[in-house]
């Protein structure tokens, strides 16, 4: 793809996902829904496939296209992930900490558990209904484990978008922050006893120590980075150069947790880009006075990264998963699983820790988005020497389908359980009707 065809791609994935937004606010749909969908539209299944003259294409012709831009899709996920790391001020940690902390494991457990159970229940009667099996033990496990990631891109989209404030949205996004890092530890053990099933011989090492090292040098990475852009950001008093300073430090990040062949010895050392960027934020945060004004014009520098990010992963959705019934009857079962875990896991949960009864009734809602962690996890199964290409495939179109389905509807559930529990509320009228008639109401007032 050459750079002709790169900047067309990105733009009509700019545009259409700015128009398709303006479809979803008349049908009062969250515009994350909007940029999806529009993904879809220009994808290799729709307009991607119609060629222009000199052979260039309004859209995505292949999947590949797509992989070529995926720089994109990590630098946004890592100021998604920087600007969640705001979520975690210590003045706010010690009202929401413990509860966040408790319900994050939990409902990812629960989840995982739920999984393993239902299925291995559909593993059973496939096998005795068809006579082939179709859902191995492996891919149960993996598709268990694969079950707690959430999707932390579309439900920051959503609260930034209605301007979610109250109870529930402040302790969601921690929650959303947390379930990676369990969902790292769940996916490496389940991961680990899958190989095993496969004849494959995982240790302790590569099951449980490399996880969490993954996950500590991710922190401690984060937390360094943080420390030094608060301090480099002393030097800088115009805001412009500060906001550029927060923009090279997320990209330097997002570098560096990309670096690979990291070895101390037998244990490799890696780097989650998430939790990195995540942490740099938390303690960007915590230690600079002016972060909350960079937040802010970090957020609106990112806006149109983000509108093209949520295209592309729109385009990214495989459609030809429906041409194989069979896994989408898994995936529809694999759907209500996980759904059923994370609502009771977020809901008894949030019981213990003594939540409000709004939090208890729709924060497992808002925590069934799942996209980009659970796809990373995918190509993670697909690239493994061990497991095999059967157990892949079948992962790999359960979850592709299962992602097509969150990423329709999960934004969509979201803002009605955030609406329902009074963190969204209704809008002032349209800004720019607003803005229209300020000049009238300004000569009205002057002849008077």
């Amino acid at each position: 793809m050459d750079y002709v065809q790169i900047l067309l791609s990105i733009s009509v994935s700019a545009l259409a996902g700015l128009l398709m937004s303006r479809v979803c606010k008349l049908l009062k749909l969250p515009a994350v829904t909007g940029y999806l969908i529009a993904g879809i539209l220009i994808g290799s299944f729709c307009l991607g496939a119609v060629a222009l003259p000199g052979g260039y294409r309004l859209g995505f012709a292949s999947f590949e296209q797509i992989e070529m831009l995926g720089i994109i899709s990590e630098i946004a996920l890592g100021f998604i992930a920087f600007s969640i790391g705001s979520e975690f001020r210590l003045s706010e940690l010690k009202k929401t900490g413990k509860q966040a902390t408790i319900i994050g494991i939990f409902q990812a457990i629960v989840t995982s558990v739920v999984c393993v159970v239902v299925l291995y229940g559909l593993h059973l009667i496939l096998i005795a209904t068809t006579g082939v099996d179709y859902l191995p033990v492996p891919a149960v496990l993996i598709l268990s484990a694969i079950a707690t990631a959430t999707a932390p891109a579309a439900t920051l989209m959503v609260v930034r978008q209605y301007k979610a404030k109250g109870p529930l949205t402040n302790l969601l996004l921690p929650i959303v922050a947390l379930d990676d890092a369990v969902g790292l530890v769940v996916f490496a053990i389940l991961f680990g006893m899958a190989k095993a099933f496969q004849g494959g011989n995982p240790n302790l090492l590569s099951i449980i120590v490399e996880p969490l090292i993954e996950i500590v040098a991710s922190l401690l990475l984060g937390a360094l980075l943080g420390f030094v852009l608060s301090k480099l950001e002393k030097l800088f008093h115009s805001n412009s150069n500060r906001l550029s300073l927060v923009i090279t430090f997320v990209f330097a990040t997002v570098a560096i947790t990309q670096l690979k062949n990291l070895h101390i010895g037998d244990v490799h050392i890696g780097f989650s880009s998430l939790l990195t960027c995540m942490m740099c934020g938390t303690m960007f945060c915590n230690v600079c006075e002016c972060s909350d004004e960079m937040m802010s014009r970090a957020d609106s520098w990112t806006k149109p990264l983000l509108i093209i990010f949520f295209v592309i992963s729109g385009a990214e959705l495989d459609l030809s998963v429906f041409l194989k019934p069979i896994f989408v009857v898994v995936g529809l079962v694999y759907i209500i699983a996980r759904c059923i875990g994370k609502y009771f896991g977020a809901m008894s949960s949030a019981k213990m820790t003594k939540c409000s009864p709004d939090i208890v009734k729709y924060l497992g809602i808002t925590l069934f988005p799942q996209a980009g962690v659970a796809l990373g996890m995918v190509s993670t199964v697909s690239s493994d020497g061990i497991i095999s290409a059967d157990v892949a495939n079948v992962v790999r179109f359960v979850i592709l389908f299962a992602v097509l389905v969150y990423e329709i509807f999960g934004p969509v559930a979201t803002k009605w359980a955030l609406t329902k529990a009074g963190d969204i509320t209704e809008k002032p009228a349209d800004s720019s009707k607003r803005r229209v008639n300020l000049p009238q109401r300004e000569r009205h007032v002057k002849h008077h």
